[in-house]
């Protein structure tokens, strides 16, 4: 709870207090820095700190007393203060003319969960997102949520998976999948952005960020291909396989010389 109350802007010592405060209501802030081990300078400096955001209150007794705002009430709070500073930000800060389409680069995990997470977090209608089954945990959490807020989000898993997500399309694997250097992904937002990248132990993990629309495009394909393949498959299984083996070995055999 102090990563998560940092995270809304409270230093590692307010962070502290609050939770003493919290969990432990109207107590005096000599009673505070007993509890957070912290000298009761530094902690009356952040109890005034506090109290200057709203997020702990005063009752004038001798000693004072402090009692944390309850998180409901905090959280509701902020929620409010976001909104009003984005809607100032939208109307003051128009975006400069497009002068051409964009290709952006993000490495390390943490660079990369943050872009994963935002390009779905606005998502106003579709995400589409192509992943191994081994690498849906990093899109799963930002996927639900697009899902409780009415995007249609469309998985396709290579392999098999377990997911609380509503509608999945599963590609089958054959062995030689096993051996592969690198496991692809993509995520189309709306049909006019998407990442790109791939996971693998062999490779830096690397992700590009784009909105042109040849790449764009190209997702959109790959996406109806996955569709009607996946009905025709459900439908005509057994035929496929008879005339054109497991995983269309008969026909991809010819071609895998050029890869």
């Amino acid at each position: 709870m102090i990563h998560e109350l940092r995270n809304i802007g409270l230093s590692d010592l307010e962070a502290r207090c609050y939770m003493v405060l919290h969990e432990e209501p109207k107590i005096s802030g000599y009673e505070v820095a007993k509890k957070v081990s912290v000298s009761r300078t530094n902690v009356y400096a952040a109890l005034r700190s506090l109290t200057d955001k709203g997020v702990c209150r005063t009752i004038e007794t001798d000693p004072v007393l402090y009692d944390a705002v309850p998180i409901r009430e905090l959280i509701r709070q902020l929620k409010s203060d976001f909104e009003q500073t984005a809607q100032t930000l939208l109307e003051k800060l128009h975006a400069p003319p497009k002068a051409s389409y964009s290709f952006y680069s993000w490495q390390g995990e943490e660079p990369i969960r943050t872009a994963i997470q935002r390009i779905i977090a606005n998502a106003d209608k579709t995400v589409i997102v192509d992943i191994w089954a081994e690498d849906i945990h990093w899109v799963e959490n930002y996927l639900l949520e697009a899902e409780n807020r009415g995007v249609a989000v469309t998985l396709i898993s290579i392999g098999n998976c377990h997911t609380r997500l509503k509608h999945v399309l599963v590609h089958r694997r054959s062995e030689e999948w096993i051996n592969v250097a690198s496991r692809k992904f993509s995520i189309l937002v709306d049909s006019r952005s998407a990442l790109l990248g791939s996971f693998g132990h062999m490779l830096k993990t690397t992700v590009v960020e784009t909105d042109h629309p040849s790449l764009i495009e190209l997702l959109q394909n790959e996406f109806y291909h996955d569709i009607i393949m996946e009905r025709i498959e459900q439908d005509f299984n057994h035929e496929l396989v008879k005339k054109y083996g497991n995983h269309y070995e008969h026909i991809i055999q010819q071609y895998k010389e050029y890869f």
